[in-house]
C-alpha cells in the first residue's frame, strides 16, 4: 500500500465520522477502530491532556475498563514522553526504550511493537495518538504518515468539540504571570531590551479534509509562485552590498524555494486527501522529525532554512500574511520565534529590532550570520521559551551571559537598565580610545589585533582602533557556501578585505573546517564515524590531503596579496613536517604565478597555530621557519585537559587562569625567546580583561580579540605596569595550591582595575 493511498483511506473513514452527528467520545471510539483496521494493528489508542494529565480516552485492543482510569503524567512512559517531546517514537520492541512503564490495567503486557505521534495543538501537544502489535517490528514511514495525518485530524475534532480545556492546551499556569528567568547559548553577544513580538502568529488550520483535491493543488502553486516572488525580491534588496557571505546565504535559500522535491512531497500529502495548508504542515511536521535525527549542525541549519520556507508558504496559502516584519514594529522589540530565516530576519525595521531569541538555532545557523553583520543580540536554544513568554512582555535579554529575562520585577528590571546604561557609557568611553595608541605605565607598546571572518568585519577596524586582523577566519566563506567556492570567488573576498583595511595587516588563517565545522561538498573527505571530530580530521590535515582545496586557496591568496605583504597561517599544526608541507603548496603556486608574470605579493609571511599541545615539543626545530606564531587558547585548552569544550558540563570545570594552562603559556613564551618571530594569542581567552592581565604578566605582547573587545583591552593595557605584574605572576605560578584568578583578582583591585 502506498503512502497517498493509505492515507486516502483513512481520511475518507474520517471525514465521515467527522461529519456524522455522533457525540465526542462516540467519533473518538471510532477513531481508533478506524485507524486499527486501516494499519491491521491490534492495538490503537488515543490520550487526551485532561487535568494536567494524560487520560486514557479511546482504545481498541486494550481492556475498555481502563478508558477514563489509565493516566500518566507528561514525561511518564512512552506516551508522557511523546507529549513532553512533541515527537514520534516508533519502536520495535516498546519495554527496551528506557522510559517504558507497564499499566497492568491495560492489559497490554502480550505487545511488543509501539508507535505514537502527538496531537498538537497551536504547538502544544494536547494528546497522543499510539498504535501497538503483538509481533516486534518497526511500523513503515507510510503507517506512521498516516498516524500523523490523523492526529491532525482529531486536533481539529477536539479543538471544535471542546474535549480539552484551552487554557490547559496553552499550558498557562501561575509561573506564566510571574518573572521568569531563561538560559540558553550565546549566538551574537550583546544587551537588550524591549517588548516581546512573536515573529509569526500561529497560522490556525480549521479544514484538515480536501473537498476538491484539484483546487487545493492550484491554491499551492499559486502560493509557490508568490513565494518565490517575495524571495527573489529580498535577495535583490539585502542592505550589506555585494558579495558578501550573507548573498550567499541568501542564494542558498533561493535554493530552497525552488527545490522540486519539497513542493512534490506537499503534493502527495495533497493527493491523500489534505487541504493545501494540512499537507504543508505534514510535511513540514516530517521535517522537524528528521532535523532532531541530524547530528550534523550545518545540514541541521539547512533544514530550518527549509522550515522557515514552510511557515512563509503556510502564510500565504491560508491568507494569514500578518506577520510581525510586514505589520511593522511599533516599540523595542525582542523578536520570539522557533527559528528564524536569514531572509525573514532582513524584513524587520533595524532601528526597532533590539533582539532575538531562539527556542531553537546554532552557531552556524546562516541567520546568526546575518545577525551578527546587523548588529543585533540573539540567544539560541532558550527551550521553551514560546511557552513561557507572551506578546507584549517585557524582555532583558543578555546574550552575552546567556540569559533572558521575562516579566522582571521592577527592582530586576532597575538594575538591567543601570547595567545597560553603564555599558553604554563605558562603550562610549572605550570608543575615545580608537585613536589612542596601547603603551603599558612602563612605556611598552602592546599590539592589540582583532578577529573577524565577514567581509562586513572589516568596518569595525576604523571604530575600534584595532592595529589590524590578527586572525581572519577564511572558513566561514565554505561554510555558508552550497558548493566548494571557486577560486576566483575567494580572491575576490580577500581582495576586499586588504582593501578595507588599508595599511593594517591583516592574518589570513586557511580554511578550518572538518570537525564541528562539517560541510556537506567535503563530507567524503571526513570520517562520520568520527567520535572526537575535534581531534579528527579537520583543518590542516585536511587541506593537505584536499589537493585542489589547498591549491586553490593558496593562489586565491597570493593573487589578492598582489602588491602587499600576504600574512598566512596554519591551522592546527602538529608537526613541523606539516607546516612545511603546507608552506610548499603555497611555494609552488607563487612559482606558477612568477611563471605566468603574475603580480605578486610583496612579501609572504608565514605562520603558524599552537593549538596542538605537541607542537610546544617541536618549537626549537619550527621558530627558525616562522614569521609569526599564534597560540589559539580555545582549542589549546580542550587538547590540553581532554575536555570538549562544547560540553556544558566541562565548559565551567578548567580555568583558563588555572596553573597548568598559565604554565604551558609561561613555557611557549620562554622558548620563543632569541627567534625573531612574533608571537601572539588569537583565542577568546585574550578578550577578558583578567586573562589579557595574566597573558601580559607572562609575556604575551600581541593579542588578538573580538571587535568589541578591543577598546576594553586597550584600557586596561594603560593601566598596567609589566614588572609589576610579571613578578606577581612568577611568584604565583610557583605555588601549584594558589587560586590564581582569586589572587590576580584582588592584585587588580589594589590597583584601581575593574573587571566586568
Amino acid at each position: 500500500m502506498s503512502a497517498v493511498a493509505s492515507a486516502r483511506q483513512i481520511l475518507t473513514r474520517l471525514h465521515e465520522v467527522m461529519a456524522s452527528r455522533m457525540h465526542a467520545q462516540g467519533k473518538l471510539d471510532r477513531v481508533v477502530e478506524i485507524v486499527g483496521e486501516s494499519l491491521a494493528s491490534e492495538v490503537c489508542s488515543i490520550y487526551l491532556l485532561r487535568e494536567g494529565m494524560l487520560e486514557l480516552y479511546a482504545t481498541r485492543g486494550l481492556n475498555q475498563s481502563a478508558v477514563h482510569v489509565t493516566r500518566m503524567a507528561i514525561g511518564e512512559g512512552l506516551t508522557g514522553t511523546i507529549a513532553a517531546n512533541v515527537e514520534t517514537l516508533n519502536l520495535a520492541e516498546a519495554k527496551a526504550h528506557p522510559d517504558f512503564q507497564y499499566r497492568p490495567e491495560t492489559g497490554e503486557e502480550k505487545f511488543h511493537s509501539f508507535a505514537g505521534v502527538p496531537i498538537v495543538y497551536r504547538e502544544r501537544a494536547i494528546g497522543v495518538l499510539c498504535v501497538q502489535h503483538v509481533e516486534p517490528r518497526r511500523y513503515e514511514d507510510v503507517e506512521i504518515e498516516a498516524l500523523q495525518t490523523t492526529a491532525m485530524v482529531l486536533s481539529e475534532l477536539i479543538a471544535n468539540a471542546e474535549l480539552v480545556d484551552e487554557e490547559e492546551a496553552l499550558g498557562l499556569t501561575d509561573r506564566d504571570t510571574g518573572p521568569q528567568t531563561v538560559k540558553g547559548l550565546t549566538l551574537v553577544k550583546g544587551l537588550a531590551m524591549g517588548q516581546a513580538v512573536y515573529h509569526q502568529p500561529r497560522v490556525q488550520i480549521t479544514q484538515v479534509v480536501a473537498e476538491d483535491i484539484e483546487a487545493e493543488r492550484q491554491r499551492v502553486y499559486r502560493a509557490f509562485d508568490r513565494m518565490r516572488e517575495q524571495i527573489d525580491g529580498l535577495a535583490q534588496h539585502a542592505e550589506f552590498g555585494v558579495g558578501g557571505e550573507h548573498e550567499e546565504v541568501l542564494q542558498t535559500y533561493k535554493m530552497f524555494a525552488y527545490d522540486e522535491g519539497w513542493s512534490r512531497r506537499i503534493n502527495e500529502a495533497i493527493d491523500s486527501g489534505l487541504t493545501a495548508e494540512a499537507a504543508i504542515e505534514r510535511v513540514q511536521q516530517h521535517t522537524r522529525m528528521r532535523m532532531r535525527e541530524i547530528d550534523d549542525p550545518l545540514l541541521a541549519d539547512r533544514m530550518h532554512d527549509l522550515e522557515d520556507l514552510a511557515n512563509r508558504l503556510l502564510r500565504i496559502v491560508s491568507g494569514q500574511l500578518g506577520t510581525a516584519a510586514s505589520q511593522g514594529l511599533r516599540r523595542d522589540t525582542i523578536l520570539i520565534a522557533r527559528n528564524l530565516g536569514p531572509a525573514e530576519l532582513l524584513e524587520y525595521d533595524r532601528r526597532r529590532l533590539k533582539g532575538v531569541i531562539l527556542e531553537e538555532g546554532s552557531l552556524t545557523a546562516h541567520v546568526v550570520i546575518v545577525a551578527r553583520a546587523m548588529g543585533i543580540p540573539v540567544l539560541g536554544r532558550a527551550n521553551g521559551i514560546r511557552g513561557i513568554v507572551r506578546d507584549g512582555d517585557e524582555v532583558l535579554l543578555d546574550a552575552t551571559a546567556a540569559t533572558a529575562t521575562i516579566r522582571p520585577t521592577a527592582s530586576v528590571a532597575e538594575a538591567f537598565e543601570a547595567r545597560f546604561a553603564k555599558s553604554r557609557e563605558k562603550q562610549a568611553a572605550y570608543a575615545e580610545l580608537r585613536d589612542v595608541e596601547p603603551f603599558t605605565r612602563c612605556g611598552t607598546r602592546i599590539t592589540v589585533m582583532m578577529n573577524a571572518g565577514l567581509r562586513d568585519d572589516i568596518s569595525a577596524l576604523a571604530m575600534t582602533g584595532a592595529d589590524g586582523i590578527g586572525l581572519f577566519r577564511t572558513e566561514f566563506q565554505f561554510l555558508v557556501s552550497a558548493t566548494l567556492p571557486a577560486r576566483e570567488r575567494q580572491a575576490r573576498l580577500y581582495r576586499d578585505v586588504l582593501e578595507a583595511a588599508g595599511d593594517k595587516p591583516v592574518i589570513f588563517r586557511t580554511v578550518d573546517i572538518g570537525g564541528d565545522k562539517s560541510v556537506p561538498y567535503l563530507a567524503s573527505e571526513i570520517a562520520d564515524n568520527d567520535e572526537n571530530p575535534a581531534m579528527g580530521w579537520r583543518a590542516l590535515r585536511l587541506a593537505l590531503t584536499r589537493e585542489g582545496l589547498m591549491k586553490a586557496q593558496a593562489r586565491a591568496l597570493l593573487e589578492a596579496s598582489a602588491g602587499r605583504s600576504l600574512y598566512v597561517m596554519f591551522p592546527m599544526v602538529s608537526e613541523v613536517w606539516e607546516f612545511e608541507a603546507a608552506r610548499a603548496v603555497f611555494e609552488e603556486q607563487l612559482s606558477f604565478l612568477r611563471r605566468k608574470k603574475k603580480l605578486l605579493p610583496d612579501a609572504i609571511h608565514y605562520g603558524a597555530m599552537l593549538e596542538v599541545p605537541a607542537l610546544a615539543e617541536m618549537l626549537d626545530l619550527l621558530l627558525p621557519k616562522l614569521s609569526f606564531l599564534s597560540v589559539g587558547t580555545n582549542d589549546l585548552t580542550q587538547f590540553l585537559f581532554a575536555a570538549d569544550r562544547a560540553n556544558p558540563d566541562l565548559a565551567q570545570r578548567y580555568d583558563w587562569l588555572s596553573i597548568p594552562i598559565m604554565r604551558f603559556l609561561r613555557r611557549v613564551v620562554q622558548s620563543c625567546v632569541g627567534f625573531d618571530v612574533d608571537l601572539g594569542v588569537c583565542g577568546e581567552m585574550g578578550g577578558r580583561r583578567l586573562e589579557a592581565l595574566a597573558l601580559l604578566g607572562i609575556g604575551f605582547r600581541r593579542l588578538s580579540i573580538t571587535p568589541a573587545a578591543v577598546g576594553p583591552i586597550k584600557e586596561l593595557v594603560r593601566k598596567v605596569d609589566l614588572k609589576e605584574i610579571t613578578e606577581a605572576m612568577n611568584g604565583w605560578l610557583l605555588d601549584p595550591s594558589v587560586n590564581l584568578r582569586k589572587e590576580l583578582s584582588a592584585w587588580a583591585e589594589e590597583r584601581g582595575i575593574e573587571f566586568d
